[in-house]
């Protein structure tokens, strides 16, 4: 091996798991081959080129799943089908294929790792252009099932959260020996932690002997404000520690609440990992992130609200697996609780085994593994293959 390997990390900011996956594969990169490999993620949808509808997505994605999600539902559907996924891959391949062409010249790296997944497609008309394939590495960041947009033959490698996505990825074409259950990347700092919790708490100045609940909130976040009221007035042995996570207005709301358990209330927060090591169970939206980084602790899950379709498959995850409930009232969540508390906190234990069972708290380090592997190969000589008309004359113009 000779010089720095160039590890090109693209995503997103459709959500917050994206980015989040990239930044947990880069650190541990970062950590397992500190003086081997320069990595750098990119968000290409930045780029003034995209046409605007796509390039806002991100500020779309958010407004539209707290407005009309009812709206976002049918399009999920809609567009998860092997016809449709077609063209909106053909479709992306034709919008995105200056920018990527451009980004991969400049970088020229000897791997590259996706964690958004309208890329694929692109990549593939920029490889045939530049008859040289870079190794690609697809990370799926959503639990089963799927939506087919993920799935495209580009990839070298796909890497699915759990075994019932890597079944999506067959049944949507790819070849079993491309497709591996590493589960979803969360930062290594999650991994590291060993202490009970009561340590924890002691070392953040928390009460360590009582039982905390970590509760998670947000704009894109409901049902949350009852749920906390029915937690406050429950006389129930608890701390509090409330998280607002950047809305300004609830932030602003839950310290003004008359709080009759112990409480904390904070805003932003960037050691989101120690307050879940400190915690005994978390109430939160079944946002992919969260759920993953809980399962990653070994956090039971008290979920008060899913977008449909996108977050069903993460509800089924953690209920079936017994590593919570959703629970979206009040009464329904004091009930789950009570429950999880009974009896020395015999159903809390339990639960807690469960989410750690589901939980893939490494999985940064094995989707970094196959990334190195793949850039030690390199970029290769790419076979000349047919590509979708549209994209066959766009390619031929560029040579």
């Amino acid at each position: 091996m000779t010089g720095i390997k160039r590890i090109l990390i693209l995503t997103a900011d459709a959500g917050y798991g994206h980015r989040s996956s990239a930044i947990a594969v880069a650190a541990a990169l970062q950590e397992t081959h500190p003086e081997e490999c320069a990595v750098e993620i990119v968000n290409p949808l930045e780029d003034k080129r995209v046409p605007a509808p796509l390039r806002r997505s991100g500020s779309s994605y958010d407004w539209i799943v707290r407005k009309i999600p009812q709206l976002y539902k049918l399009n999920y559907e809609v567009s998860d089908s092997g016809p449709t996924t077609a063209v909106i891959h053909n479709a992306l391949a034709a919008v995105l294929f200056q920018v990527m062409g451009d980004l991969v010249r400049r970088v020229n790296p000897d791997a590259i790792v996706t964690t958004y997944p309208v890329y694929q497609a692109p990549l593939t008309a920029v490889f045939a252009l530049n008859r040289c394939e870079v190794p690609l590495l697809n990370v799926v960041t959503d639990y089963a099932p799927v939506h087919r947009i993920y799935f495209h033959r580009a990839a070298d490698w796909c890497c699915v959260s759990i075994p019932a996505a890597r079944d999506d990825a067959i049944a949507s074409g790819l070849k079993p020996e491309k497709v591996v259950v590493t589960g979803i990347p969360v930062h290594p700092n999650l991994a590291k932690e060993a202490r009970p919790p009561d340590a924890v708490r002691a070392e953040l100045g928390w009460r360590p002997e009582l039982r905390t609940a970590l509760v998670v909130g947000g704009r894109r976040v409901k049902n949350l404000n009852g749920i906390l009221r029915a937690l406050n007035h429950s006389g129930l042995p608890l701390q509090l520690t409330i998280v607002a996570g950047g809305d300004e207005a609830q932030y602003r709301e839950f310290q003004t609440v008359e709080w009759h358990l112990p409480a904390r209330v904070l805003n932003f927060v960037e050691n989101m990992p120690d307050l879940m090591h400190a915690s005994d169970f978390i109430v939160c939206k079944a946002g992919g992130l969260i759920v993953t980084e809980s399962l990653a602790c070994g956090l039971p899950i008290l979920l008060t609200d899913y977008i449909e379709g996108q977050e069903t498959g993460n509800v089924r995850y953690v209920v079936e697996g017994g590593a919570g409930e959703l629970a979206r009232n009040p009464l329904d969540a004091l009930e789950a609780v009570h429950h999880w508390l009974a009896h020395g906190g015999e159903m809390l234990a339990r639960r807690g085994r469960n989410a750690r069972s589901l939980g893939y708290p490494r999985a940064a380090y094995d989707v970094a593994r196959l990334a190195w592997d793949a850039a030690l190969r390199g970029p290769q000589p790419r076979p000349v293959i047919n590509l979708p008309d549209q994209i066959e004359k766009m390619v031929k113009r560029m040579q």
